[in-house]
């Protein structure tokens, strides 16, 4: 039996959610398990890069036991009390690595719902997103990875996953800008401080706050505000050649409505209205990275509402 599982990337936090808020986008991973059949047996686990994913990453990433895929399929087979099987896994990476686009969730939800048909479903929603969580660590990349559209998620002390979905704009329209280099999640959180000033987590409280009620609103002047952070992106902006720039410069294009890190950089995000034109913010983003010397492909992207399909 084979088992192909279609999952989108995401771009996490989005300003002031740290860690709470994602967004599942239109960029996807496929994650692909066949379960060897007698006298065949072991691991085969073959990497395939897709059309966005150049990097030679790809060929750095285990192809043993010590694969994440691999890891989160064991650990769902554990959780109902089995040991895989010989396997034959499959990873499609379309989704650029260590770019801030959630490329690691997406296979580790590909393998885990894989699995979880391979067995004929016996873990339930609650129970995936738990397993899933485990293995990767974050919530705000897991859950819309799974469900699509736009989260806020909480991992709790017990391992349950919390979370709430909103009905994102449709007329609120995503630019991506990807650099031709990567950024390891352990570097850009090694830069955050161990304490923040409780300013600084009140400012993003109300942000947060802000950012739910603009959903809901639909208020695109509200969430110019809600998008502002003092958590993370202060920091992590040192990181990312050409952010602040970018951010104060597309802020006086008046449908532009925020520029963000996207989960951990260094891929940066512009949320607009569909009415401003895509080829003049495209064109301001150009410019910067062209003259601090770094190649990027931008690109317009959709908010994904179905999250991990399986095909």
């Amino acid at each position: 039996m084979k088992i192909t599982v279609k999952v989108p990337a995401t771009t996490a936090n989005i300003g002031p959610g740290f860690d709470c808020f994602g967004i599942a986008l239109s960029m996807y991973n496929k994650v692909t398990l066949e379960e060897l059949v007698y006298p065949d047996e072991g691991l085969e686990i073959n990497m395939l890069a897709g059309e966005n994913e150049k990097s030679s990453s790809v060929n750095t990433i285990p192809t043993d036991t010590n694969n994440i895929v691999y890891k989160a399929v064991e650990l769902l087979y554990n959780y109902v009390g089995q040991t895989p099987p010989g396997l034959k896994i499959n990873i499609e990476a379309n989704i650029p690595i260590a770019k801030g686009l959630g490329s690691s969730a997406s296979v580790i939800v590909g393998g885990i719902l894989a699995a979880n048909r391979l067995l004929g479903n016996p873990a339930d929603e609650a129970a995936l997103l738990s397993i899933a969580n485990e293995i990767e660590g974050h919530p705000d990349n897991i859950t819309p990875a799974m469900l699509g559209g736009f989260i806020f998620s909480s991992a709790e002390e017990d391992g349950s996953i919390v979370y709430r979905k909103i009905e994102w704009p449709g007329e609120w329209k995503f630019i991506l800008c990807i650099p031709d280099y990567e950024l390891a999640t352990s570097i850009s959180r090694s830069v955050l401080p161990e304490k923040i000033d409780i300013s600084d987590a009140v400012f993003n409280l109300k942000r947060s706050a802000m950012f739910v009620e603009a959903l809901h609103a639909k208020d695109p002047e509200l969430m110019k505000y809600a998008l502002d952070d003092r958590i993370h992106q202060v920091y992590r902006s040192r990181l990312i050649s050409g952010f602040s720039r970018m951010k104060g410069e597309l802020k006086n294009l008046p449908d532009v409505l925020g520029t963000v890190i996207s989960g951990a950089g260094p891929s940066v995000l512009v949320i607009y209205r569909e009415d401003s034109g895509f080829e003049e913010i495209k064109s301001n983003l150009t410019a910067i990275w062209q003259e601090i010397g770094i190649k990027a492909l931008i690109k317009n992207v959709d908010i994904d509402t179905k999250g991990a399909v399986i095909i």
